[in-house]
């Protein structure tokens, strides 16, 4: 199999409860065009909870979004510059979660106070993901015959298996 172009999204939206199933609806169109139909109920179901958390609890709902795909693994990282919620104030329950839908997760704090919780899954490329052009075939010019025999040179010291068993039984 070919290996799948890397692929990446980025989106900015200051969260609000009707703009929730917009963004859920926006990266399931995303990962049905990067033919990942597999993940689109888990990634979805993750970012639509650190969604809500902000939606419920950050005075700054200017969020970022953004998707990593390598062919191999799927990214999804949800960031935004509120103080009033840690990575360590979240809600557990939200967390947990994330943890249990996908293969790794964490969380890391922004230089303007606020956090990045990101998620993964390890998933295989589909048979239709965009394509790496293949390298062009070399001209009938170009190409040359391999032969189909080639004859192995004698051992200079060949020994016959006769030779060995006699030797074997006098010693």
């Amino acid at each position: 199999m070919k290996p799948a172009v890397p692929c990446y999204y980025h989106l900015d939206v200051e969260v609000s409860p009707e703009r929730v199933g917009q963004v859920k609806r926006i990266l399931a169109a995303h990962l049905r065009y990067w033919n990942l139909e597999i993940l689109v109920e888990s990634v979805c179901h993750c970012a639509e909870a650190l969604l809500r958390t902000i939606e419920e609890h950050a005075a700054d709902k200017n969020t970022t979004i953004e998707m990593w795909w390598n062919g191999q693994h799927l990214i999804t990282a949800v960031s935004d510059n509120s103080q009033d919620i840690g990575p360590h104030k979240a809600p557990q329950g939200c967390l947990a979660q994330i943890a249990a839908l996908s293969d790794g997760w964490g969380c890391c704090a922004t230089g303007a106070g606020g956090k990045i919780i990101w998620f993964s899954w390890r998933a295989r490329a589909a048979e239709r993901a965009p394509l790496v052009p293949p390298a062009p075939a070399p001209s009938l010019r170009e190409a040359r015959r391999t032969p189909r025999h080639i004859p192995l040179p004698e051992p200079a010291l060949s020994v016959s298996r006769d030779k060995v068993e006699a030797v074997a039984a006098l010693g």
